[in-house]
């Protein structure tokens, strides 16, 4: 069995509902909307239902 992590590509800030997206030429977070505020001190849903942990279970 192999694991590896496969992390998220976007988010959005549960207080402002800011909305980010990974940019893999710039390696780093952009904002992907215009709603959201610049002075929210951003919470991420860091225990919602992604889970960046894959694995592969051979038979």
């Amino acid at each position: 069995m192999s694991t590896s992590i496969d992390p998220p590509t976007e988010r959005t800030c549960e207080r402002c509902g800011r909305e980010d997206r990974w940019d893999d030429e710039a390696e780093t977070w952009v904002v992907e909307s215009e709603q959201g505020s610049a002075t929210c001190i951003h919470e991420w849903d860091i225990n919602g239902e992604y889970n960046p942990v894959q694995s592969d279970e051979e038979s």
